[in-house]
């Protein structure tokens, strides 16, 4: 093997000329300079300029040059501090091969590239194609710019878009996040980079896991492109699209996404999220859970705060209470819920009345009082919300719907104004013109308070106008059971009403029929009060307590068709028939 100063030596002749120490040329030959003043002054590739204006490679300085001859051609090795300049692009290394042909090289031992604006890349070993400014670097390879440091084993990296990509996993760090993926790519001139397969973004504020995101380490706006996981404190955003700002930490999600605050669920087919207001906002087919008190609430569109855990739903919105295997749906025009205050007592106890078991009566018409029924007045209170931030997650939830409201379930269908739902006592207040349905009977009011029991109906209080219809005998007849009065107080057994007390100005028009079922005439007539019995969904028996006047007559004697007490209003076509009748 010859070294490329013998090599020149052979060809040319002595002459006077100073050491060219850098080379280590011990020479002194004027022309011998000046063929090493061009060769290192020059391109090391060859002369040619094609129509691509390829750049060559400059070799600026190195300790030894050595000339190698392999299949492709002679090919010239630097050794020792090879430094070498490609545009704006600086390489260092410990050594390397250079092809003149093909204008590529391969370099060994520090490899580095250093380019204007503080990007830097280092590595084991590179193998560099000139023309195309493409860079393969490989063994413990880093990438690193003002914004970040990437870390992997093997990297294709541009010199002229400053682009590097990776596919057998990498690292990139920028400030106190984290990322690791499968494959990656990253412009260090624009700072944007995505990953794929098994991406994991970790930071001391948020997780995120993904198969596929673009991320910018000047902005920190991630960007997702398949399913992802955003977990944060004690909530979690799933998604399949959209841009989570980490630095201001919003989230804008246009296709269907949910998230998860502790026990609280919000889907929808778009939802903007703000983790330091709280504030999360879903459109379309949203969904909100409640996995502590198993309450449901579809809509059109929810607002949420996550902070004082307060929710305003509008478009359509339906409530659904599970209790057991009887589901209660209330439909409004807006609902708005919140945590019950700490201090609130929804159920205030008003005319208290002794809680006692009463045995049915028998038909020598037992004195019964209303000491001796089974109940508990309950009057309305107004809620107020708790504004107050980071409120008990576990702490009953209650609900208000307001206008053109619509109930069912199995057991009870109902509507009226407005509505108020209080998950800690299962109270439910039906305000303005409401009218209730159970099994055959309607109740109507001016307010209608349900209290239930886990999955049942318990109790119901009318606080002023009671009044009961219950059909007697076919539709067509017209024939109604009428109770009516100041106040009611209703006990259910099954969901179905067993038994009621009316007082005081009660007054009844009562249809009696004989153990056949055969009817014995109407039976008209008012006391202080009146302690009505069910069965089989129907007014069975009617007791009259204090000042009692009645009259039974029979029906060929009396107009039925004015048969009505004075705030009679039957309306069956209103009430709600099916569930889905909510939702249209």
């Amino acid at each position: 093997m010859i070294s490329v100063c013998d090599y020149l030596y052979t060809i040319t002749k002595p002459s006077i000329l100073p050491l060219f120490s850098s080379l280590h040329i011990r020479y002194r030959y004027p022309l011998l300079f000046f063929l090493f003043f061009s060769l290192f002054a020059m391109p090391v590739y060859g002369q040619k300029t094609d129509t691509t204006k390829k750049v060559e490679v400059i070799i600026k300085k190195t300790r030894d040059l050595v000339s190698v001859e392999t299949d492709s051609g002679t090919m010239q090795k630097f050794i020792g501090d090879v430094i070498m300049q490609q545009d704006e692009s600086m390489m260092y290394c410990d050594s390397a091969f250079l092809n003149s042909k093909t204008n590529n090289l391969e370099a060994f031992g520090h490899v580095k590239i250093i380019q204007t604006g503080g990007t830097q890349a280092s590595s084991d070993y590179m193998r560099y194609t000139g023309n195309a400014k493409l860079a393969y670097l490989k063994g413990n390879v880093t990438l690193l710019d003002p914004k970040g440091t990437l870390k992997c084993d093997e990297l294709t990296y541009n010199t002229s878009t400053k682009t590097g990509v990776y596919t057998q996993g990498g690292n990139l760090q920028s400030d106190s996040t984290n990322v690791t993926s499968r494959t990656g790519t990253y412009n260090s001139n624009t700072k944007d980079s995505r990953f794929g397969g098994n991406v994991i973004i970790t930071d001391p504020r948020y997780h995120i896991t993904s198969e596929d995101l673009t991320y910018n380490t000047e902005t920190k706006i991630v960007a997702f492109f398949a399913p992802s996981i955003i977990t944060s404190d004690k909530s979690s955003m799933h998604t399949t699209c959209g841009t989570f700002d980490s630095k201001s930490e919003i989230g804008h999600f246009p296709c269907h996404s949910f998230v998860w605050n502790e026990d609280q669920y919000l889907e929808g087919d778009t939802i903007n999220y703000s983790k330091i207001s709280g504030m999360g906002i879903a459109d379309g087919h949203v969904i909100s859970f409640d996995t502590t008190q198993h309450a449901t609430l579809y809509s059109g569109h929810a607002d949420y705060n996550r902070k004082t855990r307060q929710l305003w739903a509008t478009i359509k919105p339906v409530l659904k209470q599970i209790n057991n295997n009887d589901s209660l749906f209330i439909r409004a025009d807006t609902f708005y819920s919140a945590p019950m205050p700490k201090k609130a007592d929804s159920l205030k106890k008003g005319r208290s009345i002794e809680q006692k078991k009463m045995k049915e009566p028998t038909a020598k018409k037992k004195k019964i009082t209303k000491e001796r029924f089974a109940s508990t007045v309950i009057t309305h209170e107004t809620i107020e919300p708790d504004t107050s931030e980071n409120v008990d997650s576990t702490a009953p939830r209650y609900y208000i719907g307001y206008h053109h409201v619509l109930i069912f379930s199995d057991s009870l269908q109902g509507r009226c104004d407005s509505i108020s739902y209080t998950q800690s006592d299962s109270l439910m207040r039906m305000i303005y013109k409401p009218v209730a349905w159970s099994r055959k009977s309607q109740i109507t009011g001016d307010t209608i308070l349900l209290k239930m029991d886990s999955s049942k109906l318990k109790r119901m209080y009318v606080p002023n106008n009671a009044f009961v219809i219950s059909q007697s005998g076919p539709a067509k007849a017209q024939l109604f059971d009428q109770i009516q009065g100041k106040r009611l107080i209703g006990n259910f057994v099954n969901n179905a009403i067993n038994d009621m007390l009316v007082f005081p100005e009660a007054e009844c028009i009562y249809y009696s029929k004989d153990e056949k079922g055969a009817y014995l005439g109407v039976n008209q007539g008012t006391s202080d009060t009146l302690h009505i019995l069910f069965n089989e969904q129907k007014i069975d028996r009617i007791y009259f307590i204090h000042d009692v006047h009645q009259t039974l007559s029979p029906l060929d004697k009396v107009n039925l068709g004015e048969m009505r007490l004075s705030r009679f209003h039957w309306l069956e076509e209103e009430r709600p028939k099916s569930r889905e009748e909510l939702f249209k």
